[in-house]
């Protein structure tokens, strides 16, 4: 697996910044009880045959569904609009700082220059913080800061625009043809993609092992270096915190064109998932459609099992 840092230069950090997140277990226990779990691994294809997924329920106008293990569109709606995405542009931000090799040690501090002066958001990342490079990163997408991630293109290679430049790049080389990225956080409302461009984004992610790690905790504590305190965070993905949900890698995002938006990869009744939801109604709309699908797709299962044995004992 792809490791885009020195490990000796990270490895006692990261393991800092592992105990104090508190991350959860990539495998966690099933809300329903064994009796109602699939007993098998049923199909990807008879899931999409037989789970009439048009009529899925969803508040969010753009949806995709992908099994992972096989490759299989179990669900799609509106999956090549392209969109407004939000803070789902800061796991584009983070792959392309990775890739660049800098020192996760090197410490960064919070300037003026990383106000948020077009829609005025606010940070608890007040000027003078100091942070590493892997805490800002860490911030940035877990906590969806905003400072965090402009501080993070600020002291790109080049400044700012070069790392603009890189994201657009990197949507290039991984086919990403419907996305353009124009600022780090995604509170431009040309930073926009598709469902399927995205699907695209999370299947790069999956060979940066840091990212599964960071975008997963469910807490993050960073310590400011110019004080030496702590500042305590929270993910912004509400399911990461319950333990029925087996996430491993998350992101979160809201603006007004992009309305609530959430890309997961996930693993329902031992199933292997890819779910982005775009343009939610509602600030917990991506959280409803998410276990809508949840109790879709194990229900489904189920109902496939029941057909298959009554059909077998006939």
């Amino acid at each position: 697996m792809r490791m885009p840092v020195a490990v000796k230069e990270i490895t006692s950090v990261v393991v800092i910044a592992i105990t104090l997140t508190q991350i959860p277990a990539f495998a966690q226990n099933p809300t329903t009880s064994p009796a109602q779990q699939p007993t098998q691994i049923v199909p990807a294809a008879l899931i999409a045959r037989h789970g009439n997924p048009n009529r899925l329920f969803l508040r969010s106008s753009v949806a995709l569904i992908i099994d992972e293990r096989e490759g299989v569109t179990l669900h799609k709606r509106n999956a090549d609009e392209p969109r407004p995405i939000a803070s789902l542009t800061k796991l584009m931000t983070a792959l392309v700082i990775l890739d660049a090799n800098l020192s996760l040690a090197e410490k960064i501090e919070i300037t003026q220059a990383d106000r948020d002066h077009l829609r005025g958001t606010k940070s608890r990342l007040h000027y003078g913080t100091v942070l590493t490079r892997l805490d800002m990163l860490h911030v940035a997408l877990a906590a969806s800061d905003n400072r965090a991630a402009a501080a993070l293109a600020r002291t790109y290679p080049g400044g700012r625009d070069e790392m603009i430049t890189a994201m657009n790049a990197k949507a290039r080389e991984l086919g990403m043809i419907n996305s353009r990225f124009a600022d780090p956080s995604g509170l431009h409302s040309e930073n926009v993609s598709t469902a399927n461009d995205l699907a695209k984004l999370i299947a790069a992610a999956r060979d940066y092992w840091l990212l599964r790690v960071l975008t997963t905790s469910r807490k993050v504590i960073a310590t400011n270096w110019e004080d030496n305190k702590l500042i305590g965070f929270r993910n912004t993905n509400r399911l990461v915190h319950r333990d029925s949900w087996d996430i491993e890698l998350s992101k979160t995002g809201y603006t007004a064109a992009a309305g609530n938006c959430l890309l997961m990869r996930t693993t329902i009744a031992n199933r292997p998932l890819v779910i982005i939801l775009l343009n939610s109604r509602g600030k917990l709309s991506k959280f409803g459609d998410s276990n809508r699908i949840r109790k879709w797709l194990i229900n489904t299962e189920l109902r496939v099992q029941s057909l298959a044995v009554s059909s077998g004992s006939g």
